[in-house]
């Protein structure tokens, strides 16, 4: 499922313009995205969690030369899936 297809599931099931569901799934988005901008940790009961990780800098080497190059440290969010999901997907 795609960002559209999420717009479009949310204006079929609650009966709303495609317009009201996009702004709803944009502010959820935008919602989350600023809460990991600000390194917050997200947690949606059942589902799972989002948080940011920091990884330190190291010397990498570039696959395609060999050469040894200085990767930035950096951070990434990350996503740890909830049991309940995890059960569900399984069965």
């Amino acid at each position: 499922m795609n960002k559209s297809e999420l717009v479009e599931a949310l204006s079929i099931k609650k009966n709303l313009t495609y317009k009201k569901s996009e702004q709803i799934v944009n502010l959820i988005f935008d919602s989350m995205s600023q809460a990991l901008i600000d390194k917050d940790r997200i947690e949606i009961r059942g589902f799972g969690s989002f948080m940011v990780k920091d990884y330190k800098a190291y010397m990498g080497r570039n696959p395609k030369t060999g050469e040894v190059i200085e990767v930035k440290e950096k951070m990434l969010p990350f996503f740890k899936v909830g049991k309940e999901l995890r059960e569900r997907v399984d069965s």
